[in-house]
């Protein structure tokens, strides 16, 4: 099972929904830059469970712990270990799960593949997994400070199920819009619609899904490598590696299929000494590097796997039946997968930042 990421800054997760814990190891984090425990604190906050009532009631305060590779508040430039515990599991819910298959999860694949699986809540294929990708984010977002300074990673909820967020520019999207609200759209007032619709879809045992757009701000021209290495399909492998994803685009995306090359091309011109594009439909990166501009892309994530109503499934030997899934699960991820989204780009980008430095 593949559980790294990246060329230099390589990410390592590990650890199982129901299990002891979970963490990262992180390996080529430069030296010397300020890191806590609370710096990386920050960003967990943001994505544990129990955090509204709009998302899965599991209590975790998902308090972090760093192992190695810092020593008197600044990295080593040793790898660098983060655990933080499980301590409200309850496996007794899933017991129903060691023998049937949830439709559209991933039981029944684990189990085609290894012969093996850890049926409590999902096991490694939960969302908990990502614990480690946002803590390995807070460290990659660190090192960026150094290595592109100015960059900013901006991600919120753009649509759910039918509601999409009226935003007139991306690139004008703040961070403190987007933390107003539990559903973390910048759009108040779809907000507001949006988690009237998630506790109705929740109350009848149901889940949605949608879009989650960022935007990336001080991107430096130069990122991303020609060919199998293009900066948008590392994005898109990021991205895509992250639960209940179905879809990824940048800039114009599946629109652009429906342009000319008049209408879709960004004209170059000189602002203030420098080369810029008076529009953006690349999202950012041509040739698969990036050009100076914003990125801008957006993920489709699908309805949450497990419900609660009743499904057509079958049995590891092979018995059709129903299940109506026990447990506590987000009836939307959407609202927790906004960190996870600017996770996978902090560390998609410090990965390309490191590269650079090291061609030149």
């Amino acid at each position: 099972m593949s559980s790294c990421l990246g060329t230099l800054f390589r990410v390592s997760t590990f650890g199982e929904s129901h299990g002891g814990g979970v963490g990262v190891v992180v390996d080529g984090c430069p030296p010397r830059l300020p890191l806590s425990e609370a710096d990386i604190q920050v960003d967990l906050d943001r994505r544990r469970p129990g955090q509204s009532d709009i998302v899965t009631p599991r209590k975790e305060a998902d308090v972090c712990r760093i192992l190695s590779g810092v020593f008197e508040g600044v990295t080593l430039g040793t790898p660098i270990a983060v655990l933080v515990g499980n301590t409200d599991a309850r496996p007794e819910a899933y017991s129903e799960m060691e023998t049937t298959f949830r439709p559209s999860h991933a039981d029944y694949t684990y189990e085609a593949k290894y012969s093996v699986r850890n049926w409590q809540g999902g096991g490694r294929s939960s969302a908990r997994e990502t614990i480690g990708r946002v803590a390995a984010a807070a460290i990659a977002k660190k090192a960026l400070t150094r290595l592109c300074p100015g960059l900013e990673i901006v991600a919120y909820v753009r649509s759910i199920h039918q509601l999409e967020a009226h935003i007139d520019d991306p690139a004008a999207v703040r961070f403190a819009d987007v933390e107003s609200n539990p559903v973390r759209c910048p759009d108040p007032e779809t907000a507001a619609e949006m988690v009237t619709l998630i506790k109705a879809v929740r109350a009848r045992g149901d889940s949605v899904g949608g879009i989650i757009e960022c935007v990336v701000r001080g991107v430096p021209a130069g990122l991303g490598e020609p060919v199998f290495d293009r900066l948008e399909a590392d994005l898109a492998k990021g991205m895509l590696s992250l639960p209940a994803t179905k879809g990824f685009e940048i800039g114009s995306g599946f629109s652009s299929s429906r342009m000319t090359g008049s209408e879709h091309n960004d004209a170059f011109e000189m602002h203030e000494g420098r080369v810029r594009t008076a529009t953006n439909r690349s999202g950012g990166v041509q040739g698969g590097i990036s050009n100076g501009e914003n990125l801008v892309f957006r993920v489709a994530f699908k309805p949450t796997a497990t419900i609660a109503q009743a499904q057509k499934t079958v049995t590891a030997d092979g018995q059709e039946t129903e299940l109506a899934a026990r447990g506590r699960h987000d009836p939307c991820v959407l609202p927790r997968a906004v960190p996870m989204v600017e996770a996978m780009a902090a560390l998609v980008l410090v990965d390309h930042a490191l590269r650079q430095r090291a061609l030149r």
